[in-house]
């Protein structure tokens, strides 16, 4: 928040005392939900310093530090932003995540629901990795079969960069939004196996859209808004019919919870 403040983003990371007070706000918050949440994700730029830079060691054991009051019953699933593994890439890079914070792409099922956890920034620029790339790429493929096979209720996709903000139509801007190129080749790849929803962060901004039947979700930030958007996390209701999805500023969700709307479809469920 400081680098965005300052407008020096290399050098401006030597203070997140704010990051750790929200990100505990939002383990609070989300402790206190009844019924517990079946996971709780970080849609990835889980800290602020990029490789090789300073405070990176430093930002990590803070968050680490707070993720640890997540209730246990809680899972976490963690995705890789380009703040996590940089803009371009390297095997260095995304094997220290990994090291760090877990695989940089997999798929879990949860109650019936397939998941996939993409790494994004192999579709933004996998010049140091392109093996990397090639091997997700295949691993995702196989897991589009599987969704496609299984006839599953609903299959979500998380990743980091959005495949647009508003429209798949809209122009590249080379950082917030994958090419036209690359977002239309991962939104028809998704639809054919029946994806229905895609989330992301990295925007920190509240945006998104829909192409076909396929909707794009992005979330702002617990942390730094570059908008309008209050400090605040999405909370997602998937039923057997439908995925409904709200976000929530951290005091709203601390002081009220959930909307009865959401808690009447969550026990429905």
């Amino acid at each position: 928040m400081k680098a965005w403040s300052t407008g020096d983003c290399d050098n401006g990371g030597d203070e997140w005392e704010q990051e750790i007070r929200l990100t505990e706000q939002a383990v609070q918050a989300i402790n206190r939900l009844n019924p517990k949440p079946r996971f709780f994700v970080l849609c990835g730029d889980l800290i602020h310093a990029m490789p090789g830079k300073p405070w990176r060691t430093e930002q990590t054991e803070d968050l680490k530090r707070v993720l640890r009051t997540v209730d246990r019953a809680i899972p976490l699933v963690l995705v890789s932003g380009n703040h996590d593994i940089g803009n371009a890439p390297s095997a260095e890079t995304v094997e220290e995540f990994c090291q760090t914070w877990g695989d940089d792409y997999f798929s879990f099922w949860v109650g019936g629901v397939l998941f996939l956890v993409l790494n994004s920034q192999f579709y933004q620029n996998p010049s140091k990795c392109p093996s990397l790339k090639q091997a997700q790429d295949q691993w995702l493929d196989e897991q589009l079969s599987i969704a496609r096979q299984r006839h599953c209720q609903h299959a979500i996709v998380f990743q980091h960069i959005p495949l647009f903000l508003e429209s798949i139509d809209e122009d590249d801007d080379d950082y917030f939004n994958l090419s036209k190129p690359a977002r239309k080749k991962l939104a028809d790849k998704f639809i054919h196996a029946g994806v229905k929803v895609v989330f992301s962060g990295h925007y920190h901004r509240n945006a998104g859209g829909t192409y076909q039947n396929l909707d794009m979700v992005v979330s702002s930030a617990i942390g730094c808004q570059l908008g309008r958007d209050p400090h605040g996390l999405r909370v997602v209701v998937v039923t057997a019919e439908k995925i409904v999805h709200r976000y929530y500023s951290l005091d709203e969700l601390s002081e009220k919870g959930v909307e009865d709307d959401l808690m009447d479809l969550i026990k429905k469920k």
